[in-house]
């Protein structure tokens, strides 16, 4: 028997954002470009967009940004910047939560839309509330970053609801203990433990009662962020393996070596894994590419040279051929049928 390709887990793209910039600004192109390679997806076209990356992925361009920075500590360069905020529909729910109890709950109701395999929860001890984080591949090459980044994501649900003067009573890292610690308690502003069994921020519990002081001009429901993120994060092999194709097209290059390489497998595990649920990547690559077709016809005033170049086929011929196979129109009576909506 082969070898299997076990869950593949996956979280949303969103936890990147600002990253790209920041790797541009403080250590290089070169390091983003290297970055970008060692993920094997470019974070900059996916930025924004609401896509899935493997774990795996973002550890390794994570890894990859502390080696040419030559910094472990780069997450606690990061933390104070890092927020939930800034993860779409997902963020927004919680943030508009009435108090920050509901909002800590609201986390922990819609975390399987925005990943798999990551766990929150929230536990009272007394007078004190622990709010946890653990992430699918806790102790991979680098963690220390993302763990440092992750209690600032969680952090930052406290200070949206906590006066500016607030501080933790202490933040638990589930990294080892490093040789200096005091870097890592005047970044959180409070003591640091470590070896602890997971990310976790340490809170007074009466503060869960405080209520939001701002006012939003719409709502966003849980039934929006299913409809961002429908039947939630991807989890089957032929799920992730569709949705990582779709953030290669961005860039019009999409290669199985380096899809596979980011899912941490091989080229033929993932080929057999993609056999055994009766398709295969080329054809799960036309399947991606005919949706996209579609969309940017249906939606864009693109000619469809340019879509074929956006979609990486070699001519407009190609593009036409392929299309007309996969939907029994060409392009040009696909659009004349379904005319650009004039507000587009």
């Amino acid at each position: 028997m082969g070898e299997h390709i076990v869950a593949v887990p996956v979280i949303s793209s969103h936890v990147l954002h600002g990253l790209p910039a920041f790797v541009r600004d403080e250590i290089g192109e070169k390091a983003l470009a290297r970055a970008n390679r060692a993920a094997g997806f470019d974070a900059e076209l996916i930025e924004g967009r609401n896509f899935f990356i493997p774990h795996h992925a973002v550890v390794s361009f994570v890894d990859a940004i502390v080696k040419a920075a030559g910094e472990p500590n780069l997450g606690l360069l990061l933390a104070p910047t890092m927020s939930v905020a800034t993860y779409g529909s997902f963020g927004r729910y919680i943030f508009e939560a009435e108090t920050l109890d509901k909002a800590i709950k609201r986390s922990i109701a819609a975390l399987h839309y925005h990943s798999t395999q990551d766990r929150l929860f929230v536990s009272t001890c007394g007078d004190e509330v622990r709010y946890s984080y653990g992430f699918a591949l806790a102790g991979a090459p680098s963690y220390a970053a993302v763990a440092a980044a992750a209690a600032g994501e969680l952090l930052s649900v406290f200070k949206a609801f906590l006066p500016s003067n607030w501080r933790p009573v202490r933040v638990e890292l589930d990294i080892p203990k490093p040789s200096g610690t005091s870097v890592f308690e005047d970044v959180f502003q409070c003591p640091v433990i470590f070896n602890a069994p997971t990310v976790t921020v340490v809170a007074e519990r009466h503060r869960l009662m405080t209520a939001t002081k701002r006012t939003f001009s719409s709502i966003v429901t849980i039934a929006d962020v299913a409809r961002d993120r429908a039947g939630g994060a991807p989890q089957s092999i032929l799920d992730v393996t569709f949705e990582q194709i779709r953030a290669h097209l961005l860039a019009g290059n999409i290669m199985i070596d380096e899809i596979a390489r980011s899912m941490a497998t091989s080229v033929r595990t993932l080929q057999r894994e993609l056999n055994a649920t009766n398709t295969d990547f080329r054809s799960l690559t036309n399947a991606v590419r005919a949706q996209r077709a579609i969309e940017l016809l249906e939606y864009s005033r693109l000619s469809i040279t340019s879509i074929s170049e956006d979609l990486g086929y070699s001519s407009p011929a190609g593009f036409t051929r392929a299309f007309r196979k996969a939907t029994g129109w060409g392009p040009r009576e696909f659009r004349a049928k379904r005319p650009v909506p004039a507000t587009s």
